[in-house]
């Protein structure tokens, strides 16, 4: 696959940020421009901040032998935990992954996924 495939990926309704156990409706669309083994649409969380990253990887929708030119839509229900956490040292987000298999490019959308849709911060100013 090369570089010069157009991966797009949003909510249907536009909304970024999502209570545990509500279900994400996401459209996804590519135009690639040699054939993919698959495509792989992926909910995952993923740290950052100091120290490694981790990542998980917890659903996963995988269209085999996509046409080279496509668009679906998919619902994901969201699990109860872990939530979108923001801390001085470590954060925790939640993202949806579009990605062509083998090797070829991917695309993320962030969204949050915490208690009245906010990300929880562990740090207090001041």
């Amino acid at each position: 696959m090369t570089d010069t495939a157009h991966l797009t990926i949003d909510t249907v309704d536009g909304q970024r940020a999502f209570v545990p156990g509500e279900t994400v409706e996401v459209s996804v669309s590519w135009q690639a421009y040699e054939r993919a083994e698959a495509i792989e649409l992926r909910l995952v969380w993923y740290t950052h901040g100091k120290g490694a990253t981790d990542v998980s990887v917890v659903q996963t929708e995988r269209f085999e032998e996509p046409a080279i030119v496509d668009s679906r839509r998919c619902r994901l229900p969201l699990p109860a935990s872990p939530y979108s956490f923001s801390g001085k040292l470590i954060s925790l987000a939640w993202a949806v992954e579009l990605v062509v298999l083998p090797n070829g490019p991917s695309t993320r959308l962030d969204i949050v996924v915490a208690p009245e849709g906010r990300e929880v911060e562990l740090y207090q100013e001041g």
